[in-house]
Order: C-alpha cells, then structure tokens, then sequence
C-alpha cells in the first residue's frame, strides 16, 4: 500500500499535482454553498414576494434567517472538521445545502420557507469554512493566495449564473421560482456527490507533500506539519476585525445597489440587474488576481490596496454624480469583492498552520458574520433616517478605510511575532494544539 502511495506521489509529481484537483472541486462547492445557497437568493425573491404575497419586511426576514443559520454554524466548523474530516463535512453540508433548497421549493408559506433557509444557511457555512481551510493543508503559503483566490471565484461564476437561469426558468413555468428552486438545488447535490469523490483531507492521504511546500531545517511552517509556531492570540483578534469590517460593508453595497439604481437613479430593474451582472462578472477575477499578487508581494500589501480600492467603491456611489462614477463604482467593487476571503484565509493559514486554519478560519467567518447580519440592518436604518442610501454608503467607505488602517498595524509575516499569549499550530503528529476542540 505504501508502494503504491509512492508511485501515485511521484506520478502527480510529475503532472498535475492532486491539490489543483482540490482548487477545482473546491471552486464548485462554492459555486453551489453560496453562489447558489445565498447569493441567487436576490434573483429568487421578486417572483416568489409577488406568488406567496411577501412583504418586504418578510423578505428581508427570510434573507436574514440565511445569514444568522450561517452565523450560527461557523462555531461548530472546527469542531466537526477535526471529528469527521473536511472531506465529509463538505460533502454533508452540500447534501444539506441541496435538499433544503428542493423543501423550498415545495413549502408554502413564508415561516417554512425561512426555516428550511436557516439550514441552507447554516450548511453553507460548514461547506465554505472547511473548504477554505482545506486549501491551507493542500498549499504552502507561497502557493496558497492563488489557491484560495481561484476557490473563491466560484461565487462569481454562481451569480452570472443564477442571473441568467432564473428568468429562463420563470419564463417557461407558471411556477417558475419553485422550479428555479429544484433545479438550483439539484445543481448543489450534483456538486456534493462530486465534493465527497474528489476532495482528500490531506496531501499525506495520497503519498504527497503540499503544494509549493520546500524543506526548510526541518521545518514547514507554511503548511503548519513541521515544528510548531507561536502566535500572538492579538493577532488572530485583529485579523477578525478587519474580517468584521469586510463582512459590514461588501454586503450593504451587495444588499442596496440594484434598489439604490432603480429608486434614486431612476433606472429601470433590467438595466440595474445589468450592472450587477457586470459586478458579479469582474468578482471571478477579483480572487484569483489578488491572491496571487498577496503569495508574490504579501497579505499585508495586498489586503491594503484591495480596501482602499473597495473604499472608493463605495464613496463613488455614494457620491452620485453621474454616469462614469457609477461605472467607477461597479468596477472598483467587483474586482477586489472576493479577494478579501481569500486573501484572510490565506493569511489564517500562514500564521497557525495548515493543520490548524480550519478552526481558527471558522472564529475569523464567525466575526465576518457577524458584521454581515448588522451591515444591512444599520444600513437601512440611516437611510430610512436620511431618504438617502448615500449616507450607508458613506458609512462603508469610512469603515473601509478603517480597515485599511488597521491592515497596516499587521506583522508583515508570521515571523515576526513574538510569543505572547500563544496559540499553538499543531506538531508534525497532527496534535490539535490547546483548545483547539473548543
């Protein structure tokens, strides 16, 4: 057997190595747990208000329902990951993801269907959480931005995706959301089945090392499997507010940007769904790009630009002042929107270690989501106190410089920290570390 681990090592030594198999199956899993599980929500929601007489505030409600089953999850993510494996977490929650979005489809009233939403949103959370973990196991730090942003652009895919399904799917049936509904959740099982053959919790699993992973003394401590390294508690606290920050403000542009056109722009719905078409067309890129420039000039650096560009995004919107700064806006928000899981999960991985990310990342989303379940909500309240959505936007531009001031206040790399109030990475024998069942 372990000839035979031998030889499949030096096979995908000499292709493909499997971690890109990990890349691609792991861009369809969030292609399905939120490209499909929350984000096509917004495509969903006019044609089911207008057959189940919703209310806006109920479908604010059952959009919310998602984000806090989501919220929810994230503190069991570490937990299960270490009992069952990434490998069987993913593949359960997709399953989850799936059936909860066919039962929808079939409910008939709004408390069901915000119930059934809570568990799409809390295994969306299982799925995403230990598949971004799962890419610090499979990559070194120097291959790791560009892993996770490729992992990430599967949202992007999702949203062009849904934007063009769902009106086909409602122009053929009577009952087109409940269609839209099945056939969305039957994509999501297909993805799980997929997920649970391919998916591997680790390169050892298969005779490999990580990818990108170079034997230095001894020691990697890019994938968290040599000696263990020392983190300051502090550090991990930072990286969770400025987590918090992007979590408030990408989804107050996310949630107002189509009303915000059609009711203060005076713009026709096609028109604005246009334009977030092009949003969410740029936002494939937006990953992949920027995680490869953090591997090549650094987290801290990149993360840097990627706010003060998400920062204008928001102050030219807010602004309005004509055409060109809508287009401003659009663009300067697509193309960094995913950068920033992808770059945090990278970062998580590069100070605690492969071994350990899958827990630590899951504290980071948990701040993260907590900040998306205020964002809107503090959002609308100002614009209901000003008649305006300038003023939230306003509101996102500030706190995004904010995050560009506390991105600098980061240690360049984990070699710089000093140990205080530690957190352990794991030993080479896969030893979890203090605390890391809590």
């Amino acid at each position: 057997m372990m000839a035979g681990m031998n030889s499949l090592g030096q096979q995908q030594t000499a292709g493909i190595h499997y971690g890109w198999y990990v890349v691609a199956t792991g861009t369809l899993c969030l292609f399905a747990c939120l490209g499909l599980g929350r984000f096509a929500l917004g495509m969903l929601l006019p044609s089911m208000a207008g057959a189940l007489d919703l209310s806006y505030a109920q479908m604010g409600f059952i959009g919310t329902a998602n984000l806090v089953g989501y919220l929810v999850a994230v503190l069991f993510c570490g937990r299960l990951a270490k009992m069952f494996g990434a490998r069987k977490v993913i593949g359960a929650s997709l399953l989850l993801v799936g059936l909860s979005m066919l039962l929808i489809g079939l409910a008939g009233n709004v408390y069901l269907i915000t119930l059934l939403y809570i568990l799409t949103g809390m295994a969306s959370a299982l799925a995403n959480v230990s598949t971004m973990g799962l890419i610090s196991v499979w990559f070194a730090s120097a291959k790791r931005g560009r892993a996770a942003g490729l992992v990430v652009s599967g949202s992007g895919f999702a949203i062009i995706t849904s934007g063009k399904l769902v009106p086909y799917l409602n122009a053929i049936s009577n009952d087109g959301w409940r269609l839209s509904w099945a056939v969305l959740g039957g994509i999501v099982l297909v993805v799980a089945v997929i997920c649970f053959l391919v998916l591997r919790d680790r390169p050892q699993d298969l005779g490999l090392q990580p990818v990108g992973s170079v034997a230095t003394d001894g020691a990697d401590y890019g994938t968290g499997l040599g000696q263990p390294m020392e983190v300051r508690a502090g550090v991990l606290y930072h990286c969770a507010a400025i987590y918090f920050l992007f979590g408030f403000t990408y989804v107050i542009y996310a949630t107002f940007i189509v009303t915000t056109l059609v009711q203060e722009w005076g713009m026709s719905e096609a028109l604005a769904g246009n334009f977030w078409a092009w949003a969410g067309f740029l936002s494939i890129f937006s990953g992949p790009v920027f995680g490869t420039l953090s591997d090549r000039f650094g987290r801290k650096q990149t993360l840097v630009a990627v706010f003060a560009i998400q920062a204008m995004a928001y102050l030219f919107i807010a602004l309005h002042m004509g055409d060109l700064f809508l287009y401003l806006s659009i663009a300067c928000y697509g193309i960094v929107v995913w950068s920033v899981p992808s770059i945090m999960a990278a970062m998580v991985g590069d100070y605690v270690g492969g071994q350990r990310a899958i827990h630590v990342f899951a504290f980071v989303t948990f701040v993260f989501g907590l900040g998306q379940v205020m964002g809107p909500s503090v959002a609308g309240i100002l614009a209901e106190m000003s008649g305006s959505f300038s003023s939230s936007y306003f509101l996102a531009f500030s706190l995004a410089l904010t995050a560009v001031v506390l991105t600098l206040f980061l240690p360049a790399n984990p070699s710089t920290l000093r140990p205080f109030d530690r957190l352990r990475a794991p030993h080479a024998q896969g030893s979890a570390g203090p605390g890391a069942g809590s």
